[in-house]
């Protein structure tokens, strides 16, 4: 028997609300010693507040693992689209509530 077939098959699932997914285009990294907390926004112009639509918290390990899928994932997109070019950092004044760590 192969390799393969002795490992368990991961059956992943998603339902229709969740597959719709959520728009951002900013994310706010935060981290504690023990995790990562992702905060996804949607920033719309002109409108001076924007709300968490998401928050997705790792550990430090699946943050590297994300990091570096991220990284494949651009690299494979870039050889077959061509070179993503990154605009200036917008100058985005965050007002986040306190501060601290999970």
């Amino acid at each position: 028997m192969s390799e393969t077939n002795d490992k368990q098959k991961l059956n992943i699932q998603i339902d229709e609300e969740t597959a719709q997914g959520i728009y951002s285009n900013l994310v706010i990294v935060n981290h504690s010693p023990s995790e990562f907390v992702l905060d996804y926004v949607n920033v719309m112009p002109g409108t001076p507040k924007s709300k968490v639509r998401s928050r997705v918290i790792l550990t430090p390990q699946h943050a590297k693992r994300l990091l570096k899928a991220l990284n494949d994932n651009i690299l494979k997109y870039e050889k077959r689209h061509g070179k993503i070019q990154e605009q200036e950092k917008p100058n985005i004044p965050l007002n986040f509530g306190p501060t601290g760590e999970a």
